[in-house]
């Protein structure tokens, strides 16, 4: 996979000659007071460079490619000028009550409140900046940044993981604007047939939420031509594929484009497979690649479906398929669809579709996987999930087992370097998260590019 963030033809460069001057007059206008008692002219210079210090960090950012960035740039620049400016007006503050004590403290007031003053306007622009900007500082430490911001000690703390985190975002977007143009004219994802992207159980692919994340927009960036499957969220697998194979042929027959590419999440896989080995989509089909699909199906579901209570069920069921009627769903069926990921019926739906060739239809299949490194590398529910499907499953992402993942050609699985791994949600950029080791967009970019040097 192609790291942009660690290619230093991507990297960040930034005027540091000018940055120079942005600290030098940020410093110098909290704590220039012990020198207006040389000569009171330092008042018009403290001035100056308290404006610089607000006008400077925007033309370092002018070549930013969104105003997210450029805003988040600006904060924390300001962030870091609060910093620095802090502990040195500290140390100048120490020299100040020397000579507090000898002249008294009506003279000297100045001297503690103009670098208070000036330290919340650093701060407060600074913070402001960030959380509008910033799309991966996250609630946590938003809540964090808004718990100890006024406790001493703690809010530096606190602020170091806001901008270190924030920064990265900064050089980690920078980086992947930077590699999309220069490769903008070789369209890498200009497959010879379009994309269909076919969503997981509970969830929708349109109109209320995009279940794909940031990835449609960089595949199209790079020529990609994107459909969703549009299909209801929670059905059995024969139903689902039903749904999927009318998409396909209304795709084919709308744009005269004779095939479809299958990019298939979770569940998604399974009714994609059935519908080209059941319903007769395959010659309209050039590929199937799915992504943490539960092929040999999940252990602790056929558990969890025996031990509950009809009674459960039923409550549980009638619940889901309320709200997924509120998110678009006609009729929804919460039984069928959970039942369907069990073990013991995928088992039962593989021996059906066994009888198919894809590869003698002209199909080419592959199968994608990921898991978590611990529980804590997920976030919720599957973090809370990690462990009772490790139990059944073994190492997994959080819902789906690593043994269940490998199907058709090809199986590629997932590492990162980092203790966080990659949970379910992660591998679609379900929450638009960047995970330091594993760039989401960037290899469904080069997925997609694999098909299209397949001649697909």
């Amino acid at each position: 996979m192609q790291n942009a963030e660690k290619d230093k033809r991507f990297k960040l460069r930034q005027n540091i000659p000018l940055l120079i001057l942005f600290y030098l007059a940020g410093i110098f206008a909290a704590n220039f007071y012990m020198l207006t008692r040389i000569d009171g002219r330092f008042w018009y210079l403290a001035i100056a460079c308290f404006v610089l210090a607000f006008v400077l960090p925007i033309f370092c950012a002018w070549n930013f490619p969104t105003f997210r960035l450029k805003l988040s740039y600006y904060g924390v620049k300001l962030l870091l000028m609060f910093t620095i400016s802090t502990v040195i007006s500290i140390a100048v503050f120490i020299v100040t009550m020397i000579y507090i004590a000898k002249e008294g403290f009506r003279s000297w007031w100045p001297a503690m409140v103009i670098p208070y003053v000036a330290e919340l306007f650093y701060f407060w622009v600074g913070i402001i900046c960030v959380y509008v900007g910033s799309k991966q500082l996250g609630l946590k430490y938003r809540v964090i940044g808004i718990l100890v911001g006024l406790i001493p000690i703690a809010h530096l703390f606190a602020l170091g993981i806001i901008i270190k985190k924030v920064n990265y975002e900064i050089k980690f977007e920078y980086a992947k604007n930077k590699l999309d143009i220069s490769r903008e004219k070789d369209r890498v994802c200009a497959t010879r047939y379009p994309i269909l992207l076919v969503h997981g159980v509970f969830f929708r692919d349109f109109n209320h939420f995009n279940y794909w994340g940031r990835t449609p927009k960089e595949l199209e960036r790079n020529g990609a031509v994107i459909f969703y499957g549009e299909h209801e969220s929670a059905s059995s697998v024969p139903e689902s594929g039903r749904q999927i194979a009318a998409k396909v042929m209304e795709i084919v027959s709308k744009y005269n484009c004779g095939k479809v590419n299958i990019i298939a999440h979770s569940k998604g896989g399974l009714d994609s497979r059935y519908a080209v080995s059941k319903l007769g989509i395959a010659p309209y089909v050039a590929s199937i690649t799915t992504v943490n699909t539960p092929h040999r199906g999940c252990e602790f579901a056929d558990y969890l479906l025996g031990k509950a209570p009809q009674k459960l069920r039923d409550s549980v069921a009638a619940g889901y398929n309320a709200a997924l009627r509120k998110i678009g769903d006609l009729n929804p069926d919460f039984i069928s669809s959970v039942v369907d990921l069990t073990a013991s019926k995928c088992k039962e739906l593989n021996e059906e579709m066994s009888g198919f060739d894809m590869k003698a239809n002209g199909i080419y299949t592959q199968s994608v996987g990921s898991v978590l490194a611990r529980s804590q590398g997920g976030r919720f529910p599957l973090n809370m999930s990690y462990l009772l499907v490790k139990h059944f499953d073994g190492k997994n992402d959080g819902l789906v087992g690593e043994k269940s993942f490998p199907w058709g050609e090809k199986f590629t699985f997932i590492e990162t370097t980092t203790k966080r791994g990659v949970s379910h949600g992660d591998v679609i950029d379900l929450n638009r998260e960047n995970i330091p080791g594993f760039d989401v967009r960037e290899f469904f970019v080069e997925l997609v590019s694999d098909l299209k040097n397949r001649g697909l």
